[in-house]
């Protein structure tokens, strides 16, 4: 199944290990990235079946791959992924993984059945030595606690316990933190740490459930008891076949068994029943865990600094590479690989040895359903050669369990579910039955927390079923530069971002008083890798030298069909804050006899004249040969004033206020001697009272008459252009040069002269 993300989706699909143990492979996705987990085969099945379901998924989208150990399950398809598919990502694991890795799987090669030997057919080979080799060189390594950036995917390693090198990875993308066990186990034994709990916390915990709701047996019982019983098999004459995997609990093992026949050697013959480790990469992985002896628990490291020798050189166990060196007789313990009974020396010697009823077979690991191991513990009468599946062998050996097992059990899973606190839980590497009922056990212990915010959600997909979260983070911007020095608190490291508007931001934090202290900044996004840093403008070039500062300016022209006057009266009654840059015009400052008279001397040009206002500190308008230009930085206050001038210029001729200050006449003289009856206004503006008279000619025919009003000697103002209206016993004076009705004996004219009078001004203003 697939399902359509949203940019707040996160989605999980198991390509294996959902509802099986076995063929580990786990896919994340969100917010465009892509991690996968895990490339492991499956020990039941062989060849092509073993995979993960790969066909179920592009494998090409994918940018990182994990390994969180090298077993088998978890590692062995590695190859067949990074040479054999479109997989174009990197891959990391710890170093004691890459360094084991790298002989476990060319064992694997030669010995399991997608080997060169192999009963199946060549086409079913997965890959060869030579596609290890060349995938080996692109393997990247990771060290403990150490995080990795590659491209916005943050991640970083964790002790997980289980064997030598296993981690578990807390990956973090665009603030979601998503915690993959792996294989894990918080149990303390004799060399191994046990898996830790990361300092951050995680929104989704991917965990195994191994176990189910089982629980282990006391460490030191469970040694008692493998002693005991081997113990007790050798002293009657019987060999005891311990299968296990070449590296991992074998050597938890071996200690147990090196540590007891030093101190029983006198009950053993004087230590004559050999201890034998058979597999045909014993010694050269032993000499990874010699090496690596830093990395495992204080107990190990201690031993190994007071003896000055190394605790994995045993005395008492001898390393087998293949049955040809080695000769039955007597008693005898083996630890032979594969651990599930699958082929090769264990397979070979449990075909040898269990038709004997004095011999012990011993498992000690967590047997995989449709393997030999889980088949053999049924205490079968009889069961297949693997040679040929035809012929059966009878089985009369003892059968026994001591699980050894470096799993979490019930208790175990749930105390660490608990500290890390994840309110999504993703339960994989688990029969159906066990994980069913973890998962019951889970959502029990939880419920209290039902229809809460903390509700805990717990998830137990089948392979190739998404699982699809929604998950809407808080962004988190890290100061850099002055602005922590402006928040006077050192040990601040990260601003919550409330708003964010383009590239400005303001960011509000609590200092140890509780007070509130308000930072701004230049924000800086950077989308690939999810980081928001928020930087003061002189800190950006040091901190960001890819960017640099730009200051916008916009510039709109506008034509105007009117005087200066007229826009400068408009602007100062929409703005308190207009400062005057020059006028050369005198239109700012108020009109008396001395500037009429010099205006009037000088005779000036009306088309040079410049008007600069500067509105609100930082628009500037220039008006010059009816163009008005607005310029201003571009900002949001800015913006919105300009959008503002701009809307008043657009129309600041067609305001009935407008019409009527334009259509006044003139403060000064033309040069020419006025005609009786002529009225001395503005040619432009008389043209637009003609045609307002027009229209009220139109509209009242010969109940309209048209006047000029007679001028007085002394009278300094021009004429004023009036109309009459008489309709029967209702009257309306108006006056056209003011733009009002002077009177008006009868309400409805009165409210019909208002509208066309209005309606005249719009349609003799201007479009621009």
């Amino acid at each position: 199944m697939s399902t359509q993300l949203s940019n707040t989706s996160f989605k999980f699909i198991a390509l294996g290990a959902g509802n099986e143990v076995g063929r580990s492979c786990h896919i994340l996705q969100y917010k465009g990235k892509t991690i996968m987990l895990d490339a492991g085969v499956h020990p039941a099945y062989q060849g092509m079946a073993s995979l993960p379901f790969y066909d179920d998924f592009d494998l090409s989208t994918v940018d990182i791959l994990l390994i969180s150990h090298f077993h088998l399950d978890h590692a062995a398809s590695l190859p067949y992924v990074m040479q054999r598919t479109n997989f174009k990502g990197r891959v990391f694991m710890t170093h004691p993984t890459k360094a084991i890795y790298r002989w476990l799987l060319r064992d694997f090669v030669r010995v399991t059945s997608i080997g060169e030997n192999s009963i199946l057919d060549k086409d079913d080979n997965l890959y060869t030595d030579e596609d290890l080799v060349e995938s080996f060189d692109k393997i990247e390594t990771i060290d403990y606690h150490s995080t990795v950036d590659v491209n916005g995917i943050k991640f970083t390693a964790f002790h997980a316990g289980h064997v030598l090198g296993a981690a578990m990875f807390q990956i973090e993308i665009a603030g979601l933190r998503v915690l993959f066990t792996g294989d894990y186990s918080r149990e303390l034994d004799r060399h191994l740490n046990s898996a830790e709990v990361p300092p951050l916390p995680s929104d989704v915990l991917i965990v195994e459930s191994t176990f189910g709701t089982a629980t282990h047996e006391p460490r030191l019982n469970r040694e008692k008891k493998l002693t005991q019983v081997i113990h007790s098999t050798v002293s009657k004459g019987g060999r005891v076949l311990m299968p296990v995997f070449a590296l991992g609990r074998a050597q938890e093992i071996m200690l147990i068994l090196e540590e007891y026949w030093t101190q029983h050697a006198e009950d053993l013959g004087g230590s004559q029943v050999p201890i034998y480790y058979a597999s045909d990469l014993a010694r050269k992985c032993m000499n990874v865990f010699q090496t690596y002896v830093n990395m495992m628990n204080d107990d190990i490291r201690k031993k190994f600094r007071d003896s000055q020798t190394n605790p994995f050189i045993f005395k008492h166990i001898s390393y087998l590479k293949n049955l040809d060196e080695f000769q039955d007789f007597g008693p005898s313990v083996m630890l032979a690989s594969p651990g599930m009974l699958q082929s090769g020396i264990s397979r070979e010697l449990l075909e040898k040895w269990c038709p004997e009823e004095k011999n012990l077979v011993l498992v000690t690991g967590y047997s995989v359903e449709g393997t030999m191991a889980k088949y053999i513990m049924l205490e079968p009468e009889t069961i297949p050669a693997a040679n040929n599946p035809d012929i059966t062998i009878p089985r009369r050996c003892q059968v026994e369990e001591i699980s050894f097992a470096a799993h979490v059990d019930f208790q175990e899973n749930l105390e660490f579910i608990e500290k890390i606190n994840a309110t999504n839980i993703i339960l994989v590497h688990g029969e159906s039955n066990p994980m069913g009922r973890l998962k019951s056990a889970l959502l029990s212990n939880f419920s209290s927390l039902k229809g809460t915010p903390g509700e805990v959600h717990v998830y137990n997909p089948r392979n190739s079923v998404d699982v699809v979260l929604e998950y809407k983070g808080i962004k988190i911007a890290r100061a850099l530069g002055n602005i922590v020095d402006e928040i006077q608190k050192d040990n601040i490291e990260n601003l919550k971002v409330e708003d964010v508007t383009k590239q400005e931001a303001a960011a509000e934090i609590k200092d140890a008083n509780e007070d509130e202290v308000i930072v701004s900044g230049i924000l800086v996004s950077d989308e690939k890798n999810f980081d928001l840093n928020l930087v003061s403008l002189t800190d950006l070039r040091e901190h960001h030298t890819e960017l640099s500062a730009t200051v916008l300016k916009e510039r709109q022209t506008i034509a105007v069909n009117c005087k200066p006057e007229l826009v400068y009266w408009h602007i100062s009654q929409m703005f308190g804050d207009v400062t005057v840059l020059e006028d050369s015009a005198n239109v700012s400052i108020k009109p008396d006899e001395t500037n009429i008279a010099k205006k009037e001397e000088e005779h000036a040009d009306i088309s040079d004249d410049i008007l600069v206002m500067q509105i609100m500190g930082d628009v500037q308008v220039t008006v010059k040969s009816n163009l008005a230009t607005v310029e201003w930085t571009q900002g949001l206050i800015n913006d919105t004033i300009a959008d503002s001038i701009v809307a008043i210029l657009m129309s600041v001729d067609s305001a009935p206020a407008s019409v009527k200050m334009s259509s006044k006449s003139c403060s000064h003289e033309h040069g020419h001697d006025h005609e009786e009856g002529e009225a001395d206004v503005d040619i432009t503006h008389a043209s637009k009272i003609q045609q307002i008279v027009k229209l009220f000619k139109e509209q009242f025919g010969e109940s309209f008459v048209l006047s000029l009003e007679d001028k007085k000697e002394d009278a300094k103002t021009p004429e004023a252009i009036k109309g009459k209206i008489t309709i029967g016993k209702n009257i309306a004076d108006i006056n056209f040069s003011e733009m009002r009705i002077e009177q008006c004996n009868s309400n409805p004219l009165k409210g019909r002269i208002e509208s066309i009078m209005s309606i005249g001004s719009d349609l003799v203003s201007t479009l621009c």
